[in-house]
């Protein structure tokens, strides 16, 4: 009787699971084998697949699929699983898994399609800067797209050997991140770096803004100077962007870590999952209120309000929260406006192929 356990997939330590097998059936009857998406750069990608004779993880540079999906935020992007044919004279990818998350914001400008910034993560890593007083407000929105994601958001609280009152400010991130872990590390002196390491998952996205020591945390998590470093200006404070695009980085203990390119801009791509968990304080109360539709302005028997009055909850935090569902409503009724516009193409176009036809018929 042999019950020697099956040996692990050559992928396990970047994230392959039982379930991604199993969906992967159809493309290995068809010859392709599975990958991950480490990095996409002027529309190829670089991709880890298992090599065929050794079985060790190798990096493969392949084309695009054939065809572009017309959304963006459906094209290859790191983090991503693939299927892979390896038999023609260069590697190309087939198709993509279905993503099981993904962080996504809106991109800059008129229109409301999201970029995808990583996916297939389980925990976002979310870099605040000692060096200065935290925008909680900021880390409230990172909070807030972290959680949209689907993945558990994580905030380290970068460059202690820096700062004077690091625990001071940790405790007033942690009022300001309900339910969420907050970490306080140093790169340079190794402070609690494997405490954080400890706190990630399988795939672990870190995003935050320029300045934040994202690259110099990578290294330092990586145990490996694997991400250029640049220091911040001393003429403002402010940072320069190291990480020009996002990239998958394996790390030594298993798993792997996601960097991603400072953002100074952080619009939420709509969706009430992402304010739900970052204020999810304030959810709780609004469930107290006497009236299901309470707005929270004069209505009787309002418990946000009586906590505002109380000190229990912050004016600040009260007015971030309502910046964001204002943003969010926003965002979602340009999402609404997109989808009319595209479906009112879609018919524009299809009405002229039948006319066309029609002429064609008549002569």
């Amino acid at each position: 009787m042999n019950d020697a356990t099956p040996a692990p997939h050559p992928l396990a330590g970047h994230g392959w699971t039982p379930g991604l097998d199993e969906l992967f059936t159809p493309h290995r009857a068809a010859g392709l084998v599975p990958g991950r998406i480490a990095r996409v750069d002027r529309g190829r990608c670089d991709v880890i697949i298992a090599d065929p004779l050794t079985g060790a993880p190798h990096t493969v540079r392949a084309d695009p699929p054939a065809v572009a999906d017309p959304d963006p935020a459906q094209r290859p992007c790191t983090g991503d699983w693939a299927a892979v044919d390896t038999t023609g004279p260069l590697p190309a990818l087939r198709a993509l898994l279905p993503r099981r998350t993904a962080v996504v914001r809106t991109t800059a400008g008129k229109r409301s399609e999201g970029q995808v910034l990583a996916a297939n993560v389980d925990t976002v890593l979310i870099a605040v800067s000692l060096t200065s007083e935290p925008d909680l407000g900021r880390v409230e929105r990172f909070l807030a797209l972290a959680w949209e994601s689907g993945a558990r958001p994580l905030v380290v609280l970068t460059k202690a050997d820096l700062a004077g009152d690091a625990e001071h400010i940790r405790e007033d991130v942690e009022a300001a991140a309900p339910g969420v872990t907050v970490v306080v590390v140093s790169a340079a002196t190794g402070e609690n770096i494997a405490v954080l390491a400890a706190c990630l998952g399988t795939t672990t996205a870190l995003i935050g803004q320029s300045g934040a020591g994202k690259s110099t945390l990578t290294n330092a998590l990586a145990g490996a100077e694997v991400m250029a470093v640049q220091h911040v200006r001393d003429s403002d404070g402010k940072g320069r962007h190291t990480t020009t695009t996002r990239e998958l980085i394996p790390l030594p203990g298993g798993g792997v870590l996601i960097d991603t390119p400072g953002l100074r801009g952080v619009g939420l791509p709509g969706g009430g999952e992402g304010l739900a968990g970052a204020f999810s304080d304030i959810e709780e109360l609004a469930a107290r209120c006497r009236f299901d539709d309470c707005a929270h302005r004069t209505e009787p028997g309002c418990a946000v309000n009586r906590a505002l009055e109380d000190g229990t909850l912050p004016h600040r935090r009260m007015d971030s929260y309502l910046k964001l569902q204002r943003e969010n409503a926003w965002m979602e009724a340009r999402s609404d406006a997109r989808v009319a516009a595209e479906r009112g193409r879609r018919w524009k176009a299809v009405q002229k192929s039948v006319r066309d036809a029609g002429v064609i018929r008549r002569r």
